[in-house]
Parts: C-alpha cells; structure tokens; sequence
C-alpha cells in the first residue's frame, strides 16, 4: 500500500500547475496580441496583458482576408486552412493504411527476404530528411504532382515507424485467431479486415493524431513543392505574413497562428482518451 503524503500532494500540484502556466503562456500572449492594432504591438512601452479591442476586426481580416492597417494585402487563412487539413487527412489515413497493409504482409506472409524486406524498411529511419528530399523533389516534379494534393502528400506516406509498430502488435496476436479464421473460410484480407483491423482501434487513433499533427506541422516539403498560393498550407502562410521591413502586422501573425493552432488541437482533445489508450493499453 501506497502512503498518502500530502506534503507530496501539495508539491506535485504546485508543479503541475508552474507547468501548465509555463506552456501555457505564450499562448495567451498570442491570444492577447491578435486582440489588438498593429499600432498598439508597435509602441515601445511593453504590451498590454488585456485583451484588446480589435478581436472581431483582427480575426475577420485574418480569416478572410482584405486591406490590412498598414496598407498590405491579407490573403485568406480559411484556403490555407483547408488546405492543411485535406493534407494532414490524407497524410494521416495515408500512412496508417499503408502501414497496416506492410505490417500485415511481413507478419502473415512467407515470401523470400522477407526479414530483409522489413530491415530495408526499418533502416530508412536512419535517413534524415534532407538526403532524401532532392530525390523525392525530382520525381515529384518529373510527374507532374507540383501544386497539387498528390504533390503535397503522396511521398509523405510511406512511414517506417508506424509499419515497426503495427508489426509489434501483429506479432502479439495470437496465432490461433488466424488459425480459426482460416479453418473458417475466411481469406487474408477477411482475416485483416474482421480480426486485426478491429484490434488494432487504438494503436490507429493514436498514431492517427500523431500524423495528423505531423501533416499539418508540414513547412519545407509544402515550401519546395507548392508555387501557387491557392495550395499553401496555413504554416507557409504565418511566415509570409512576416516581412523582412517593419510593417509587419503583428497582429494579423498571431491572429493566424491562433487559428493554426485550433484544429489540432481540436483532434487532440476530441480523441484523447482513444490516444492514451493506444500508448499505455497493454491488453491485447
């Protein structure tokens, strides 16, 4: 038995919540600044902890676009919002369904350099980034996939990390299931479909919020493949909205960036419980 202390209690509370406040913060500091004019960022006294005044005015701008203070033009967040999402989406249930599939045939099926086959794909993990995006640019740009959807998420699908986890449980199934399922009648992808895709419910609703945030955060890929403003993703749109000259609206930056950050955030809250159990369920 565990010994309640509530000295313990008191400190581990205080922590928490220094925490929170810690994270916390900056967010309210950029609640706090899209609430007001570009004029009031711009004085030298510091900023006002308060909401300001402009809140309705600064979002409106901000989310459908128009004359900004200064005189600058605002393109619309809500196209580049769009755009973030049908990629995250599409990234998301990309990747999760590819992965199933690889994971499914590595563990379920007999074919020659199979554990060579998965080792190809486990050590692309050791890849960074930068080796493999000229590549990858030059393909993208010799089939035509610039400035589009296919451009955008296609050769961001394939993923090396949720196909080792997705093998890692397979390979906690019982072998009996897939015995019973095949005495049955039933083929391997009625096996996949009733049996692992059932199982598998958590394990995908937390890599699905992982992925999704992992498409929206997307800044360099979009940046090499994407000219035409109609397909940026709202994260190219908060750094164009940063100009090199003073006239930057500063007010409109965090008015954006707040909006950036609501629908993964929305994703995490809504599917909560569904992610921690995908991480901590040990029951299999």
């Amino acid at each position: 038995m565990i010994e309640r202390r509530p000295i313990l209690t008191v400190v581990a509370h205080v922590v928490l919540v220094l925490g929170v406040l810690i994270v916390a913060f900056p967010i309210y500091l950029t609640f706090i600044a899209s609430t007001q004019t570009a004029e009031q960022l711009a004085q030298s006294a510091p900023m006002s902890l308060l909401p300001g005044d402009s809140l309705l005015q600064t979002y409106r701008l901000a989310l459908f676009g128009g004359k900004a203070e200064r005189g600058g033009q605002i393109a619309p967040a809500w196209s580049m919002l769009s755009v973030s999402l049908i990629s995250a989406l599409l990234i998301a249930v990309g990747k999760i369904t590819i992965s199933m599939l690889s994971a499914f045939a590595i563990v379920y099926f007999r074919f020659p350099f199979k554990r060579l086959v998965f080792w190809m794909i486990f050590v692309t993990l050791m890849l960074p980034v930068e080796v493999r995006i000229g590549p990858t640019y030059e393909v993208v740009s010799s089939l035509g996939m610039l400035n589009s959807y296919a451009g955008l998420t296609v050769p961001l699908m394939a993923s090396a990390t949720a196909t080792f986890l997705f093998r890692q449980f397979y390979l906690t199934v019982p072998d009996e299931l897939a015995e019973a399922a095949r005495v049955d009648g039933a083929g391997p992808m009625r096996f996949f479909w009733d049996v692992l895709l059932p199982l598998s419910r958590t394990s995908i609703a937390a890599l699905f919020v992982i992925q999704f945030i992992y498409g929206w955060n997307q800044y360099l890929w979009p940046l090499l493949v994407t000219t035409n403003e109609n397909m940026y993703p709202i994260v190219m749109g908060i750094r164009r909205l940063i100009t090199a000259e003073a006239a930057t609206e500063w007010n409109l930056v965090m008015a954006v960036a707040m909006l950036a950050m609501l629908p993964p955030a929305l994703v995490v809250v809504l599917m909560q419980r569904w992610f921690v159990k995908g991480l901590v369920d040990s029951e299999k």
